[in-house]
């Protein structure tokens, strides 16, 4: 069962489709990264319109986070280093992304 298969219909969820061109297009700028805890985290200083779209995704993943480990009794911590795991193995190559030490390399 994937990760967000449990939710149905979620806002959250939406508002990540509709921001999606706008993150992957920032990671491939190499502007941001997946982090080891399954967030996006700036790596070069970030305009406010760019800062406005990493905190909206954070905040919406925190949400999906939260009821994912409502449903399965994890700590919203575990969930979110499960689906970083995931983010990593799905990024694209030259993305940049964290090790389980959080330090950045890019994916090849």
């Amino acid at each position: 069962m994937g990760l967000f298969s449990m939710l149905s219909g979620a806002t959250a969820q939406e508002r990540m489709l509709e921001r999606l061109p706008a993150i992957d297009a920032l990671k491939a700028a190499g502007v941001i990264g997946e982090t080891k805890a399954g967030y996006v985290e700036a790596r070069e200083p970030l305009s406010a319109g760019q800062e406005e779209i990493v905190n909206g995704e954070n905040a919406d993943r925190k949400e999906l986070y939260s009821i994912v480990a409502q449903k399965t009794g994890q700590s919203v911590a575990e969930v979110g280093t499960q689906r970083a795991i995931r983010n990593v193995t799905q990024a694209k190559v030259g993305v940049w992304v964290q090790d389980s030490r959080g330090r950045w390399y890019q994916k090849k």
